[in-house]
């Protein structure tokens, strides 16, 4: 069952949508939404619904300019310091979680990357990964995805934002005809993810359940 609680940072409240597994969890997985978005986008609702049953705890996190009611995003320094305390809080209300995994879509995903190693963080999981504006290929972000951490990147083939190299122990997956948003097959995307998180030890099968090899 969901649990939404609210916890100050240095930058405002932020909300964590906590949705726990039925027994101790694998891990713990906390997911940030894109820069004008919301914790409710399709991909982070398929994972969260994909995750869980896996033993995964998930928690989206609303960035306290969303629950400002703003839309334009904060500095990316704000969105980190925010970001760093809320794991702090995480980790703190569940200190025997066996790992701790970050990420998200979009913006999201960039604040995740920038702050793993920060925070403590075992891998990260990017989705829509925006690698640079669109049009603009020369002001490439594949730098935030240099943490040395086990990392997922999954992508559209048809996103203007662009595609990441893989490149260890960065994986990149590539969702055919999917946008930026990856509205297309959210449940397929959300396999992706369960089944890297599985092959890693941080989640289980689902009893009588399969995830999906991309």
């Amino acid at each position: 069952m969901r649990h939404r609680v609210e916890v100050e940072t240095p930058r405002g409240p932020a909300w964590l949508d906590s949705d726990p597994p039925a027994g101790p969890a694998a891990s713990m997985l906390v997911l940030g939404h894109g820069a004008g978005g919301g914790v409710g986008a399709p991909d982070l609702v398929a994972l969260r619904d994909a995750a869980v049953p896996a033993g995964v705890l998930v928690v989206r996190v609303t960035q306290p300019y969303r629950v400002a009611g703003r839309r334009a995003p904060a500095p990316a320094g704000h969105l980190d310091e925010a970001w760093t305390a809320v794991l702090a809080e995480l980790r703190r209300l569940h200190p025997t979680v066996p790992a701790t995994l970050v990420g998200g879509r979009s913006s999201g995903a960039r604040v995740a990357c920038r702050t793993a190693r920060a925070v403590g963080a075992s891998g990260v999981v990017a989705l829509a990964f925006p690698l640079h504006p669109p049009g603009r290929p020369e002001r490439s972000r594949a730098a935030e995805l240099d943490t040395g951490l086990p990392t997922l990147v999954v992508n559209g083939d048809r996103d203007p934002f662009g595609v990441p190299d893989a490149e260890p122990p960065v994986r990149v997956v590539v969702r055919p005809d999917e946008r930026h948003d990856l509205r297309h097959d959210p449940t397929g995307t959300a396999a992706v993810v369960v089944d890297w998180l599985h092959a890693r030890g941080w989640a289980r099968r689902p009893v009588g359940g399969h995830a999906v090899r991309p």
